[in-house]
């Protein structure tokens, strides 16, 4: 089997990569810089610039299925021209792998691609599974909404698409964990607000396989790719002192000193969401990290 990727030298991306490669499979990916292109026997790099509509077409050549994860970090300030690219860079690579799968001959059968949990309102009591309509209407849950809008056109083309909707990615290496451990660390971690806002959590390892997995089985349609047990922001942060036995003694961050720190951005801590896995896991996908004591543990220790 051989599998095309964007974003494969992301945090996702090259966690996929490994598993891919471990089973003999053939990964070619794209990507906009000509200085990470490497040709291997069973790992090819290809150049493309999605915001020029560039992209070289012989990156399909025998690809049976395509795993998109292009997308430009939410974790820098929003400015307003940081949220162009968020936005651009999510559009524009869809756009164009529709317009090279439906231009040229290919044997491509499955499309999976990134989504978001930001997709979906907050709210500290509603439990939000697959079937929800109702969206987010700030800037991310607009951008996620868009995006999922661009990825079901290639339903079009006869492909089978599927998306993961992703939680909070918990790694040791890169993401958001080592930013949620930082001030932790350095003695003066402390929960968020009232500390009660849930959040959706998925340890990088089983985020991985799970992509590996919706490809394999030929899934189709949307998925929450998150732990069975999210939790509170006061909970995260007690298990993360924990597992650094460092002592928490400051009070909750106020509301509005996020929002004074971080803008339009204080969304992604302050606000709620609270995802159920079930959809998948009756597909018989199976959680390595369900619970976030052991998620914790792993990638701290």
């Amino acid at each position: 089997m051989k599998v095309l990727i964007t974003g494969a030298t992301g945090l996702v991306g090259t966690e996929i990569v490994k598993l891919y490669l471990a089973k003999n499979y053939t990964v070619h990916y794209l990507t906009t810089r000509k200085t990470k292109i490497v040709t291997q026997n069973n790992y090819k790099g290809f150049y493309w610039n999605p915001l020029v509509g560039e992209v070289d077409v012989n990156c399909l050549n025998g690809i049976n299925a395509i795993i998109n994860l292009a997308g430009a970090t939410i974790s820098k300030k929003w400015t307003p021209k940081h949220k162009v690219e968020v936005r651009n860079s999510r559009l524009e690579p869809v756009r164009l792998l529709y317009q090279l799968l439906s231009e040229k001959i290919h044997q491509v059968t499955h499309f999976c691609s990134a989504s978001a949990l930001g997709i979906y309102p907050s709210s500290l009591t509603k439990q939000y599974d697959e079937t929800e309509t109702e969206t987010n209407s700030n800037f991310l849950g607009k951008v996620v909404h868009e995006w999922e809008q661009e990825v079901d056109k290639i339903n079009d083309l006869n492909i089978t698409v599927s998306k993961l909707r992703i939680g909070i990615v918990l790694s040791k290496n890169n993401g958001a964990l080592p930013q949620m451990i930082k001030p932790v660390k350095l003695g003066f971690g402390a929960a968020i607000s009232h500390g009660k806002q849930l959040q959706s959590w998925i340890h990088i390892a089983d985020l991985a396989q799970l992509f590996l997995f919706v490809v394999d089985q030929n899934l189709e349609g949307s998925y929450n790719a998150v732990a069975s047990n999210p939790i509170t922001n006061l909970v995260m942060t007690k298990e993360i002192a924990k597992q650094l036995k460092k002592p928490l003694w400051l009070p909750n961050i106020p509301n509005f000193i996020m929002k004074l720190m971080l803008g339009e951005m204080s969304a992604l801590v302050l606000e709620s969401q609270y995802l159920r896995n079930d959809k998948i896991k009756n597909k018989s996908f199976s959680f390595k990290f369900d619970n976030i004591e052991k998620a914790l543990q792993d990638c701290l220790n």
